[in-house]
């Protein structure tokens, strides 16, 4: 089993990318946003209801897929209200079965962001659209970040288009 383990900051292009390397290499797509929205719709962001139930629902996801030995994507943004140990436990649990967390790093530089941020098509899942509250959270952003596993793979997307860097995950998966 593998887990294509896909983050980076808002805007960054993870949504887009991951739906094309899903589309071409069958693997499913876990979309971050998917569970942030359901469980959104009860608890407030960043409360503890809210919190317990967005890391039970990835974690016992990514289990039942790794049970299953299914493949698959996984989207996600750093951010101070999940653990710091979060991403260690998904590859603790990935490796329990023989499975391996390929981490893919997008990167984007904050006016790059800036620019992207209130775009439409960020509406449809409640993705962040507000340009000040991106700049109030950057360096919450930055700090989170700093705490994940080194990746395999960084791209900068502002400097690659989705498809190319779709791409370059699927050559790092087959190597």
């Amino acid at each position: 089993m593998k887990l294509v383990f896909i983050y980076g900051p808002p805007a960054a292009g993870k949504y887009t990318i991951a739906k094309i390397l899903s589309e071409r290499t069958g693997l499913p797509l876990f979309h971050n946003h998917l569970v942030v929205d359901a469980v959104h719709a009860v608890f407030p962001f960043g409360s503890p209801n809210f919190i317990r139930l967005r890391e039970t629902f990835w974690m016992e996801t990514i289990r039942a897929a790794r049970d299953e030995n299914r493949s698959l994507i996984f989207t996600f943004q750093p951010e101070g209200s999940v653990a710091e140990d979060f991403p260690s436990r998904v590859v603790n649990l990935i490796r329990e079965t023989g499975g391996k967390t390929v981490f893919v790093r997008l990167t984007l530089s904050q006016e790059e962001q800036e620019a992207r941020i209130a775009n439409e098509d960020r509406a449809k899942f409640g993705k962040l659209r507000d340009v000040s509250l991106l700049k109030d959270l950057h360096a919450q952003f930055e700090a989170s970040e700093s705490t994940m596993p080194p990746a395999a793979l960084t791209i900068d997307t502002g400097a690659l288009s989705p498809e190319d860097a779709a791409t370059r995950i699927e050559r790092l998966l087959s190597d």
